[in-house]
């Protein structure tokens, strides 16, 4: 089960992490102004090469063009680009386009407003063009997909993780206390947390207790299955 973590700006509470258990250190890249967190490409590049080899750098976009976008893959070569827009701001056709122009080093991971029968189509039409698809809450009034704290409809997650060939990480108001009830009930490839492992107050510091207990609950619950 892969543990991913948002929304990383510092490097050391980064290495604590991955110290901690976490596969997947995510961090916004990009200084436009819509969400918590943002570095610049200097600064998300100085994160990805302090972090040891056997991490997976997630660097989340809410560019919605393509050109944008690559701009930030080469700037900052992180392991996956997370397209985090609104589905259809960055569709099919740029999906396939940066599929063209990154680098095969560089992995495709859409995220997926998980609300009504409409999430399942996003799912299967986007899939063939992702390594991952990360299933999140969409709030109106919050740019993008996700960083809400809320959770969603798991009923329907799962439906998306048995129709899907790709795999499918969680997110979407996941903590400590509901992260095991979740995979027991979706059954992902892996688990995604950003507003529950943050410092009470403070939508830009991370809390390495609430990880620690994250990491605990993912493992206990692995276990449970029998994995």
């Amino acid at each position: 089960m892969i543990i991913q973590i948002y929304a990383f700006t510092r490097l050391s509470d980064a290495l604590a992490a991955v110290d901690l258990g976490v596969n997947h250190i995510g961090f916004v890249a990009g200084r436009y102004g819509l969400v918590h967190g943002e570095l610049d490409f200097s600064e998300a590049r100085a994160l990805v090469e302090g972090l040891p080899a056997h991490a997976v750098s997630v660097a989340l976009t809410m560019a919605t063009e393509v050109d944008e976008i690559v701009r930030m893959a080469h700037a900052v070569k992180p392991h996956i680009v997370h397209i985090s827009t609104d589905p259809l701001d960055v569709d099919e056709a740029a999906m396939r386009a940066l599929r063209q122009r990154l680098p095969d080093t560089i992995r495709l991971m859409k995220a997926i407003p998980v609300g009504g029968e409409e999430s399942l189509e996003l799912a299967l039409r986007f899939a063939p063009y992702c390594d991952f698809l990360l299933l999140d809450t969409k709030v109106v009034g919050f740019p993008g997909v996700g960083a809400t704290g809320h959770t969603h409809d798991w009923q329907l997650s799962r439906r998306i993780v048995e129709a899907v060939k790709v795999p499918v990480i969680l997110a979407g108001g996941l903590s400590a206390e509901n992260v095991a009830q979740a995979i027991h009930q979706v059954r992902p490839y892996g688990v995604d947390s950003n507003t529950h492992t943050n410092r009470p107050g403070s939508p830009v510091e991370k809390d390495l207790q609430r990880i620690a207990a994250f990491v605990q609950a993912v493992r206990r619950a692995v276990q449970e299955e029998g994995g």
